[in-house]
């Protein structure tokens, strides 16, 4: 299957530069994959859809400010210089070693310190490269004497997609009502059209309502470069999903209540950990399940998600979950009705 199959055109003005508020007042189309219709609503419209066979799976991760600048020492021609440095975290490998992203990276070699600053110019991390690859720097840090995530909360920054230009001011608006696990790089976007008035109101209508974990890595904006798809190689995640969850999902989906993936990171956790006849493993893992069409679906039974980027992972998946033609035509319904995509986008529940 070729790239250029998941391609469309998008106007650059339905680019979502910021979100709606509230939360719920965002659009939502509604896709049937079987009957091929397609009817508009507004997000907080859900609570007239869901009911007490319905069971929502949401991810409680928590974005953290992953994007630090810094300084380090070089000395060309035995002259000591002081360069800038920018950080991405990727992902934690142990307690006190992250695997990062780097710009500039020929300055980032082995054993060399980083330091970062706060606003006042106050030494509060100090680091060094243990090892390098040809993707990666893997920068150890001492943790003693403070809180690594609360500091970098101080002195970092979310790193919002590279299509979002315009400065965020509340950078809440960027988390979901009940982020918990600190460790993404990037929001799971289709969990922020909820309020904790809207959750409340659907369990008061006996939605079931139960978490999972997924960080999402700072991959999952990159696109499809090869032209067989068959050809691209998935980034990986850490998933989570506790015993007791999985037990209870696993009863669910056997007792025939509908399993609603909010977002994509949802999606790829449950399949991961999908056995046949209906079964959910639990744990902890490592995934890089790539899901384009022709996928085996074991467990989700509707998805609730966004617009995704042209040639992307994502748009392959909803394609495999709703067949490629439902999704030209919704997204082609989409542009044609302004909806707003990506990020701080509109809303897309696919039955």
């Amino acid at each position: 299957m070729q790239l250029k199959d998941f391609h469309y055109e998008l106007p650059e003005e339905l680019i979502a530069q910021s979100p709606i508020e509230p939360r719920d007042h965002s659009k939502l189309l509604i896709l049937d994959k079987n009957t091929k219709q397609i009817h508009d609503k507004n997000f907080y419209n859900i609570l007239d859809e869901l009911g007490e066979n319905d069971v929502l799976v949401v991810n409680e991760t928590r974005t953290i400010n992953a994007r630090l600048y810094g300084e380090i020492d070089i000395f060309p021609k035995w002259k000591k210089e002081i360069k800038k440095v920018e950080i991405l975290l990727h992902k934690q490998i142990s307690l006190d070693t992250w695997e990062c992203l780097w710009y500039p990276g020929k300055n980032l070699k082995v054993w060399r310190n980083i330091r970062f600053y706060d606003n006042n110019w106050t030494l509060v991390l100090n680091w060094f490269i243990e090892k390098v690859s040809e993707m990666w720097r893997y920068i150890k840090f001492d943790t003693s004497g403070f809180d690594f995530l609360e500091t970098i909360e101080k002195i970092g920054e979310i790193p919002l997609p590279h299509y979002i230009t315009k400065k965020l001011e509340n950078l809440e608006r960027y988390q979901t009502v009940y982020a918990k696990n600190h460790g993404s790089a990037a929001s799971p976007t289709a969990w922020l059209h909820f309020t904790k008035e809207l959750l409340e109101k659907l369990e008061k209508k006996w939605v079931i309502i139960e978490k999972i974990l997924l960080h999402v890595g700072v991959w999952t904006f990159k696109p499809v470069e090869a032209e067989n798809i068959l050809d691209h190689q998935m980034h990986s995640e850490y998933i989570e999903i506790k015993k007791e969850v999985a037990q209870r999902l696993s009863g669910y989906k056997k007792s025939w209540k509908k399993i609603i993936a909010v977002g994509t990171t949802s999606v790829r956790t449950l399949e991961s950990f999908a056995q046949e006849n209906w079964i959910l493993w639990h744990g902890n893992k490592e995934t890089s399940i790539f899901i384009y069409p022709w996928y085996k679906w074991k467990f989700v039974d509707s998805i609730i998600t966004n617009f995704h980027l042209p040639g992307s992972t994502l748009i392959m998946l909803v394609s495999s979950f709703a067949g490629g033609e439902n999704i030209k035509n919704a997204y082609a319904h989409a542009i044609e009705n302004k909806y707003r995509f990506f990020s701080f986008w509109d809303a897309m529940r696919i039955v």
